[in-house]
């Protein structure tokens, strides 16, 4: 596979990712942006934890589609994240999803 065809793959797959996420957004509630990944989620729940003596956060979250162009499934049941950097969580309104027609 050239460098050419590569480039070619990924940016048809970003491209499919994109298309996906127009699709399933408006059947979510929240926004959540960790340092490694974007969610959307029906459900989200952030808990500081500092067991250790340093602070971090514990991310759960329930009914999840998950912005990763690797991942086979983007949709899971459930899933938990720690995370030592900063965390954004939004709450969709349904007057905030504008996604542009294709």
């Amino acid at each position: 596979m050239s460098a050419e065809d590569l480039e070619k793959y990924e940016t048809e797959a970003e491209l499919a990712l994109y298309r996906e996420y127009r699709d399933v957004v408006k059947i979510f509630k929240y926004v959540v942006e960790t340092d490694r990944r974007f969610y959307l989620c029906n459900a989200v729940d952030v808990k500081v934890r500092s067991e250790t003596g340093d602070a971090y956060f514990e991310v759960s979250m329930n009914d999840a589609w998950v912005w990763d162009i690797y991942r086979p499934a983007r949709f899971a049941k459930n899933v938990k994240v720690l995370t030592f950097k900063d965390v954004n969580v939004e709450e969709l309104a349904d007057s905030d999803v504008k996604i542009p027609s294709a």
